[in-house]
């Protein structure tokens, strides 16, 4: 047992002082942040609607007490279903992440920003109901988007200087602490609520990485992020019922967070909390891979044409890449799963080179029974680019390169393709943009019928008229 000392008058961590006061009183006007908010907006719903398709997300939704009827509950997109508002969350949280397949950010810590939707949309079209139900103004999608704004930067700044990687901790503690910030918020709690729901969600602490690396990669990973925005609403209906907070949740000598789970490193926030991250936000725009592996993907298959038809007469495959890479996807060996698949760069990059292209199904088991990938995954080579290292890191860079060159056993090699910036990078933006509200067009086509595709189409593109409708009614648009 710790002797137990007498304490002065606590002060409240001021980190989590400074992230409650950009919850509650921050108003959001940068219109490049808002407006990339509505891409990522379709964006993750149109992935959460691909999901779909797959059984193994599917079982994970609808009540969880089957018939359960809830009063003003939460819609699923694509689904019936009406849940409460902590597992609504949990539905919209697992669908959107399933097929890892939409925004990213990197940094000391990476993570995918988009997975606060879940919480975010679930408490909105809750307490538009509610309201509603009470004769009040329901909420608005400007409310949603600049909502997401501020998840988003609450994420990414925690991540910029903050590694849990490296403690062996889940990137998803960040999603928790974002999506209960806003969450509460927007349920109306004021800052000291917010502190203290804050304070829970850092008590909680974070997932092992376990389920995110070899030997034990699975499907946990499109999970727990549901999860996490989960608890975070649970967290914050808790706080606005008047549940106590604790205000050396992260610095208390012994127990705090900083102490027992992160070797007594301080927790900072590298920038003050803004728009940045939503303004330079990474969309995952052609290929579901880990995007680490984005650039990879898009050099493999740009050398498709030239190694197809010599596929055994490959001697080596050389990757260039990062150091981030190399620490999380760099696999060789058997892989187990479509979780462990697209966490492997090796894996990617032979799909890229022998099919042309990246879909969700090159995952799936059939795809990886073809015994010519793992011939070429063992032929491969994996190296660091310390220039690409740095760069990665760099603020005003923050490229994710990699570089792919393939060697025939004649002596000859194909070029060595080099992209340093995915098509999804803000310096790639205007590019991307056509070719993000293609892909969700064609999400939405797997799960509606045409007239409906349209009416969400027409919706989502219109910025103006998008803010200006209420959730419930957005959210009745995606309802089966």
């Amino acid at each position: 047992m710790r002797e137990t000392k007498s304490l002065k008058k606590q002060e409240t961590d001021p980190l989590l002082e400074e992230i409650a006061e950009y919850a509650v009183h921050k108003n959001i006007t940068s219109r490049e942040a808002l407006e990339t908010a509505r891409y990522v907006l379709m964006d993750t719903l149109g992935c959460g609607i691909l999901a779909l398709l797959y059984p193994e997300c599917t079982k994970h939704l609808g009540p969880i007490v089957p018939g359960t009827v809830v009063p003003n509950g939460v819609r699923v997109p694509g689904t019936s279903y009406v849940l409460d508002p902590v597992h609504g969350a949990f539905n919209i949280g697992c669908m959107i992440r399933w097929l890892d397949y939409n925004d990213t950010w990197l940094a000391a810590e990476w993570g995918h920003p988009s997975d606060n939707l879940g919480g975010i949309l679930a408490a909105a079209d809750y307490l538009s109901r509610k309201r509603i139900s009470e004769g009040k103004a329901p909420v608005m999608m400007e409310q949603v988007l600049e909502a997401m704004v501020k998840a988003h930067e609450i994420q990414g700044v925690l991540s910029l200087e903050n590694s849990l990687n490296r403690k062996g901790l889940d990137h998803v503690l960040f999603v928790k602490v974002a999506s209960t910030a806003v969450v509460t918020a927007m349920l109306g709690g004021n800052k000291e609520e917010v502190v203290n729901a804050l304070s829970n969600a850092w008590i909680d602490s974070a997932s092992l990485r376990t389920y995110r690396q070899a030997p034990n990669t699975g499907s946990r990973k499109s999970w727990a992020a549901g999860d996490a925005t989960s608890r975070a609403v649970r967290l914050a209906l808790m706080a606005l019922k008047g549940e106590m907070g604790y205000k050396t949740a992260l610095s208390a000598p012994g127990w705090g967070f900083q102490d027992v789970l992160f070797g007594g490193q301080k927790l900072t926030l590298a920038r003050p909390l803004g728009s940045y991250v939503m303004e330079n936000v990474l969309f995952k725009v052609s290929y579901p891979a880990e995007f680490h592996a984005q650039t990879a993907a898009e050099c493999a298959v740009r050398l498709h044409r030239d190694v197809v038809g010599r596929l055994d007469d490959i001697q080596k495959v050389t990757i260039t890449t990062h150091e981030s890479a190399i620490r999380i996807i760099d696999k060789t060996g058997p892989l187990h799963n479509p979780a462990d698949r697209d966490h492997c760069i090796q894996y990617i990059t032979a799909i890229g080179l022998i099919y042309g292209d990246i879909t969700a199904d090159h995952y799936e088991d059939d795809v990886a029974g073809n015994p010519q990938i793992d011939q070429l995954r063992e032929k491969m080579e994996v190296i660091e680019n310390k220039r690409y290292s740095r760069d990665y890191l760099d603020p005003d860079k923050r490229s994710i390169a990699n570089a792919v060159q393939v060697h025939f056993k004649d002596g000859t090699a194909t070029e060595q393709v080099e992209i340093e910036y995915p098509i999804g990078h803000r310096r790639r933006r205007n590019e991307a943009i056509p070719l993000i509200i293609k892909k969700f067009e064609h999400n939405l086509r797997t799960r509606f019928p045409s007239k409906r595709v349209e009416q969400i189409l027409q919706l989502c593109e219109d910025e103006n008229r998008l803010r200006d409708t209420s959730v419930n009614e957005f959210m009745d648009l995606f309802v089966i």
